[in-house]
């Protein structure tokens, strides 16, 4: 029998754990309340701060407790523009510029947004990343929903009370600078997680992988594995529908 394999020991945590010693906290919207459903709150956006193991950098956003005398302080995902300074809107009746949150019924079609909730009231979930954005495609009054494209190209619908912020994610372009050495790719997951370096499967021995062993580095069997496989065989195209390079153009339905 063989070794306990990566993807397994991932499962367990022990080392595979998230670093989360210095970062921020979770980003999220307000929590929806009467003032967001009915009318709009204003906020401030006190300061823009770097989030370790975050690609997008974080905004925090001072508002007025709508039933004590205090204030709240929530941490938004910065769009592009965004600066010190700056009010921001949260609402049904907020305006439409960048930074400030609305319910996506209310925002004409074409606008560029991000970080969408998936469910009323889920505080944000979709187009979080650095520089990423979705678009609202269209509006179903009848039926209360949204046509969103999401950046990954694909479509989707989602209920017209669902929030999401005007504007781009900021940090965007992060990518497109080469890492160039291992040095900077090593910082870069340790703010992470472990992940990094990778060994292939190929260049493992047969007890520690299912790629591994033989002479030369090969699978020496078909990648694809079924979804029932144990836990110990399941490396590859994991349940592939299809293999192979995509070709032509990818169809869209509207």
């Amino acid at each position: 029998m063989g070794r306990v394999i990566r993807s397994q020991r991932k499962g367990a945590g022990s080392i595979f754990k998230a670093r989360v010693h210095r970062r921020k906290g979770a980003a999220k919207l307000r929590a929806l309340d009467y003032s967001e459903r009915n009318g709009y709150i204003r906020g401030i956006v006190k300061e823009i701060i770097h989030d370790p193991g975050r690609g997008a950098p974080l905004a925090k956003v001072q508002f007025r407790d709508a039933y004590r005398f205090k204030t709240r302080t929530e941490l938004f995902i910065a769009t592009e523009g965004m600066h010190t300074g700056q009010f921001v809107f949260c609402g049904k009746n907020a305006q439409l510029s960048v930074g400030n949150v609305l319910p996506l019924g209310q925002m004409p079609e074409g606008t560029i947004i991000s970080n969408i909730e998936e469910k009323a009231g889920d505080r944000g979930s979709l187009a979080r990343t650095s520089g990423n954005y979705a678009t609202v495609i269209g509006h179903n009054v009848d039926e209360g929903t949204t046509r969103v494209k999401l950046p990954s190209g694909n479509k989707k619908v989602l209920k017209s009370e669902c929030r999401a912020t005007v504007g781009i994610v900021a940090g965007g372009g992060r990518i497109d600078k080469p890492l160039l050495k291992a040095g900077r790719a090593f910082f870069k997951h340790r703010a992470k997680r472990n992940s990094w370096p990778r060994t292939r499967g190929v260049a493992m021995n047969p007890v520690d992988h299912v790629h591994g062993g033989g002479n030369h580095q090969h699978i020496g069997k078909a990648s694809t594995v079924a979804r029932t496989s144990v836990p110990g065989q399941k490396v590859g195209l994991i349940a592939a529908r299809r293999t192979g390079l995509l070709r032509g153009t990818k169809k869209l339905k509207d």
